[in-house]
Parts: structure tokens; C-alpha cells; sequence
């Protein structure tokens, strides 16, 4: 069973505004989500120590793994358009 997803009135409107190509790259950027997952490859990256440390915290106030929030930015950044 799929959750039920609840729009607010201004998101609507906004919606309302979208151009048509704005709407086709959110329907392929929503289609390239849904795939199977790709393999996940290992990486090394150097981050500051106290910026890892304030991201891992802030996760874990708001009760989030920080590698997922991390892929999650990501993610965000490539496919917002």
C-alpha cells in the first residue's frame, strides 16, 4: 500500500504557475528516483573535523542517518533543475 502524500494550497498554486518543460524535467527527475538504485561505490573525502562534527550532530537532533542525509543533499542539488 503507498502512503498518501497531502499538497498545501500554495505548493498547488505554485504548481499551477509550472511551465511545460519546467514539469517534464520534474516527471524525468522523479522517473530517474523511482529506478532501481545504482551500486553504491565507496569514497574518500576529507571534510574539517568540526564541520563533519556539527552535520552528524544536527542529524542526529533531527533523528537522521548522516551518510543518507549526505546522498540526500545530493541528490537535491543534481536534480533540482
Amino acid at each position: 500500500m503507498r502512503p498518501v502524500q497531502y499538497f498545501s494550497d500554495q505548493y498547488l498554486e505554485q504548481c499551477k504557475t509550472m511551465s511545460t518543460e519546467h514539469i517534464v524535467e520534474f516527471l524525468d527527475a522523479f522517473r530517474l528516483m523511482q529506478q532501481p538504485a545504482d551500486k553504491s561505490k565507496l569514497i574518500s573525502l576529507k571534510i574539517p573535523e568540526s564541520l563533519l562534527k556539527a552535520f552528524r550532530s544536527k542529524c542526529e537532533l533531527e533523528n537522521l542517518r548522516y551518510q543518507t542525509q549526505i546522498k540526500t543533499l545530493m541528490k537535491e542539488w543534481v536534480y533540482k533543475g
